[in-house]
């Protein structure tokens, strides 16, 4: 059987594992340029158990809001689309249903070690400056997707390649090929093409093991593939019997992929075992406890002869380990307060993000609450945003979005709170701002976004934007919460969208209507 053969047999197989309703629904979904966070929301609670688990890790350590988050609704406006189909998809695939027990393949291994690779994964990405980290960690759980597949669907021949792997201890990709005359990085790419599954995950699936292949010009992309390949580097020192040459290799590739300094790799690999051990508790995986690198690669070094130290050498040993420590711990002080500054900020556009945005509205509506003072929130959507990244490639929706926020924030004042709501959304929060002003200042930034020449070398293009602003008085409105504005806004924007886009709409919260500039 050919390449070509093989993939349609699988494709055809009875026992081709199937993704959730829920999950093959909101896939469809999100790919519509229309689709607004309620309708997220309305599918996902179609699936009682899949929003108990999602709760469960939005208020776990994973993302450690402030406050617990009690709806998926509620989900869905703080974390936003990308990163609430990211949960569903990761779900929905550690979920699925494996078929056949009888087998050589550890299915319960796999997906401890999927797990593994994707907290690692989003652990990578979140140090490289400019990367978007909402779907590294589902790509990077499907990037063995395609060794599950031919397992479910051609068992008999695929057991040929675990004992093969197993007798030669080498690359499953080597025996697959060997065996089958095909890998599973494409059986991976072929199964979630036929998902519907979007190109930022379909091209990290098919790759992982060799990142420089992929020679698009997405610099997500690129970020995503590479951490990808290094997550499944440095997850084999947890799972292989020669760990000391995997640490190795992710040093040195770390530093070669993605630009990591020796500081930072290290800082990774000290963390890694304990994230591995949250995340399998967030998402309802069993597992033992996971060994630090250091541990690991110690108990390497005593089975292999290595250490063969006398009291004097240990001690001194010990000794520059306690110097490195305190060295350690100061850098680590040091490190905390920049990221404690970071965290708080869009890595491409240099505002303020969501999680920060999320944070200051609620400090908003309580100072609101206290003095009495009007309040305004306005969400923006750049118009037909997605026609940049397919025209003219990311780098130049990336120039479009840091060009938009600049000019954003020119025309703003200082105490007035700009962010990234997700992708091509933002928001404004106007503190002590009437509904009448805050439609002033809308007007105003739609006019700077529209009068703006967004040029970059010799190539202009033209930019405009949607506004939908909702306003409160707390005397009035002391039954609104957070979500309440959250969702007149989003209404509104719809509703300026739904009318021909480039305008401005405002919702009356009195009377339900809507005024249009």
């Amino acid at each position: 059987m050919n390449t070509e053969e093989l993939l349609k047999a699988v494709l055809k197989s009875d026992d081709l594992p199937t993704l959730p309703t829920v999950a093959s629904k909101l896939v469809a979904l999100t790919s519509r340029d229309d689709v607004t966070l309620s309708d997220v929301a309305d599918l996902v609670v179609q699936d009682v158990a899949l929003c108990s688990k999602i709760l469960k890790v939005v208020n776990s350590a994973f993302y450690s809001f402030p406050q617990q988050v009690g709806s998926i609704t509620q989900a869905v406006s703080i974390l936003g689309t990308n990163a609430v189909q990211s949960l569903v998809l990761s779900f929905s695939f550690l979920s699925i249903n494996k078929g056949k027990t009888e087998s050589q393949f550890d299915f319960d291994r796999f997906c401890e070690r999927s797990l593994a690779s994707a907290i690692v994964a989003k652990l990578l990405l979140g140090k490289v400056s400019g990367a978007d980290t909402e779907e590294i960690f589902v790509s990077a759980l499907l990037q063995n997707l395609g060794e599950l597949i031919l397992a479910c669907t051609i068992l008999k021949d695929y057991e040929k390649v675990v004992d093969q792997t197993c007798k030669n201890s080498g690359d499953s990709r080597d025996a697959e090929v060997s065996v089958l005359e095909v890998d599973h990085c494409l059986v991976g790419y072929e199964v979630a093409k036929h998902w519907n599954f979007p190109p930022s995950i379909l091209l990290p699936i098919l790759h992982h093991h060799d990142p420089l292949r992929y020679e698009g010009k997405d610099a997500q992309t690129r970020f995503s593939t590479r951490a990808i390949y290094l997550s499944d580097i440095l997850v084999n020192i947890f799972y292989s019997d020669k760990p000391e040459d995997y640490y190795c290799q992710f040093q040195t590739e770390a530093a070669q992929l993605l630009g990591l300094n020796m500081k930072c790799i290290k800082a990774i690999l000290d963390e890694a075992h304990t994230e591995i051990d949250k995340g399998a508790a967030n998402f309802g995986l069993k597992v033992e406890q996971t060994r630090s690198v250091e541990e690991i690669l110690q108990e390497a070094n005593i089975r292999l002869g290595v250490l063969n130290l006398d009291y004097d050498q240990v001690n001194k040993e010990l000794i520059k380990a306690k110097i490195s420590l305190e060295k350690l711990a100061k850098d680590l002080q040091e490190k905390n307060k920049l990221l404690k500054t970071l965290a708080d900020m869009d890595g491409l556009t240099g505002i303020y993000n969501n999680r920060y945005f999320q944070s200051a509205l609620d400090k908003e509506l309580n100072r609101t609450a206290r003095n009495k003072n009007p309040l305004s929130l306005v969400l923006v959507d750049i118009d037909h945003f997605k026609r940049f990244n397919d025209d003219h490639g990311h780098l130049v929706g990336d120039f479009v979005l840091t060009e938009f926020s600049r000019v954003m924030g020119a025309n703003l004042r200082e105490y007035d709170v700009l962010a990234r709501y997700g992708g091509e959304e933002f928001v404004v929060i106007l503190p002590e701002t009437t509904e009448e002003n805050a439609f002033l200042v809308a007007e105003k930034l739609r006019s700077a976004v529209e009068e703006q020449s967004f040029t970059e070398g010799v190539e202009r293009y033209r930019v405009t934007a949607s506004f939908g602003i909702a306003s409160i008085v707390s005397s009035a409105e002391d039954s609104l919460d957070k979500m309440d504005l959250i969702r007149m806004a989003d209404e509104a924007l719809y509703d300026a969208k739904k009318r021909g886009r480039n305008q401005v709409a405002v919702y009356s919260v009195k009377k339900k209507w809507y005024k249009f500039a």
